[in-house]
């Protein structure tokens, strides 16, 4: 009786640590992600969210140290937030039904491939961006891509606009845009306005684009590559499917596994400063290589 008493009050106690442990760290988090909740009740629930985010994150590391996994996962400004929520507000790429290729690129390689590379290195790759909660994952891939061939073309290295794809492109065309303003003259807000591009502050254009053949090389973003710290990203129960933009800048290998150096929108604090190291050479997981392509300026 006594035994069994006082191992309850030592469980109990244990437990409550535990909760103070969990109290002080989701304080620390709302802190260090700017969180601030409407009322107690919609707080509660937000918490309870974090703390599921939080058991599956430990136990995918748990799994992660076992030689189960090749990445790890840590705790991010999205602790809050469901799998459908992410889905549905930071996963806005739509790929059209009657989309059409064309022919895919045939230009010859003439010089062998670098085992590794790194645009950011060159120079060609401007800062992280935060798209924040609005589904424009697809704008901030596209200016990329663009980002990287005007500074190929002139030497300057600019920050170009999301917002003005975001305000000015509907459906496939581009209503009215004759090219595209710079971040600075056209800034992000994360919400869909009034077109205000002016030819004044036109800085680049995009005279066409190449897809690039389809690799044997998403659904894909489910809860763990919300949460991806570092390592290489190979999970197999990734579709083909593919609901977001990302822009690759490189690739390598890592611990044998192969990978492509994707930027994502989502901020520094996602990932390895913002990135995301995708498995390569993995059949096309995740659908990576599928709508892959480049612009041509």
């Amino acid at each position: 009786m006594f035994r069994s008493l006082l191992l309850t009050i030592v469980c109990g106690y244990a437990s409550a640590i535990l909760s103070s442990e969990l109290d002080r760290h989701w304080v620390l988090w709302k802190k260090m992600h700017q969180k601030v909740y409407e009322h107690e009740i919609e707080e509660l629930g937000r918490r309870r969210i974090w703390e599921s985010n939080l058991e599956m994150i430990n136990v995918h590391n748990l799994e992660t140290s076992l030689g189960l996994h090749t990445y790890e996962l840590a705790m991010n400004h999205l602790g809050d937030l469901t799998t459908e929520e992410v889905l549905g507000t930071l996963m806005g790429t739509v790929v059209p039904s009657d989309l059409t290729r064309g022919p895919p690129n045939s230009f010859a390689v003439n010089v062998s491939l670098p085992p590794t590379l790194d645009w950011r290195k060159e120079g060609l790759v401007t800062e992280v961006k935060q798209q924040g909660s609005c589904g424009s994952c697809w704008a901030f891939s596209a200016v990329g891509a663009l980002e990287g061939q005007l500074k190929k073309k002139n030497g300057a290295l600019t920050s170009l606009s999301p917002q003005n794809l975001v305000d000015c492109s509907l459906v496939y065309g581009n209503h009215g845009c004759h090219g595209i303003a710079s971040e600075a003259a056209y800034p992000y807000v994360g919400l869909r306005g009034n077109c205000k591009y002016s030819p004044k502050y036109h800085i680049a254009n995009c005279s066409s684009y190449v897809f690039i053949a389809e690799g044997d090389d998403n659904r894909c973003l489910q809860a763990q590559v919300c949460f991806y710290r570092h390592g290489v990203y190979r999970d197999h129960s990734c579709t083909h499917n593919v609901n977001h933009g990302v822009l690759a800048v490189g690739y390598g290998t890592e611990n044998g596994d192969d990978y492509w150096l994707v930027k994502n929108s989502w901020g520094v604090t996602y990932g390895e400063e913002g990135y995301i190291k995708m498995a390569r050479n993995r059949r096309n997981q995740c659908g990576i290589a599928r709508y892959a392509c480049y612009p041509i300026m």
